[in-house]
């Protein structure tokens, strides 16, 4: 069975542009990546739905990857009534107050470091393992964090995109 054939990619190729837009804008806050991608429509694969969103997501301004970023919590503090924040952060759930503490204060040295939130592909991460990417990345350069965000947003809009199209 090829992916063109499973329903959520069929319906999420037909769908009217509203709705696919908001659907796609679920997956990444970026106005422009869901643009892209919604202008792309319709896909044969799941597979060149994921390559054009590595196209789009390679095409972000710095102010679209502000955009995207403005729509995903701090690790640590998923967004209440959201499945998607908590699921992804799964990996904070049974971290300690310590830990926690830990990530709250990384969290906000990052954040005036750069200016936005610490972006991590947190599915199936620890928050040890969390904890330790936001280390390492805090003394970045500015250009260099910019990569790192962007690489990471691909991750995430990978999962997400996928769960669109496989999910009932």
């Amino acid at each position: 069975m090829t992916t063109s054939s499973t329903p959520g990619l069929a319906r999420f190729n037909t769908q009217a542009a509203p709705e696919a837009a908001a659907a796609l804008h679920e997956v990444c806050a970026s106005e422009r990546w869901g643009n892209l991608l919604l202008n792309r429509r319709p896909y044969a694969t799941l597979q060149a739905l994921l390559l054009a969103s590595d196209a789009a997501t390679a095409e972000l301004s710095g102010k679209d990857l502000a955009e995207a970023m403005a729509g995903h919590p701090p690790i640590g503090r998923p967004e209440p009534g959201d499945p998607t924040s908590a699921r992804e952060q799964r990996g904070m759930e049974g971290a300690s107050e310590e830990l926690r503490a830990e990530m709250l204060e990384l969290n906000l040295a990052y954040q005036e470091r750069f200016g936005h939130v610490f972006l991590i592909c947190a599915t199936g991460a620890t928050g040890e393992q969390m904890r330790d990417a936001v280390t390492a990345r805090i003394t970045n350069s500015p250009d260099r964090e910019r990569e790192f965000v962007r690489t990471e947003l691909g991750k995430i809009n990978r999962i997400r995109l996928t769960r669109l199209v496989q999910d009932p």
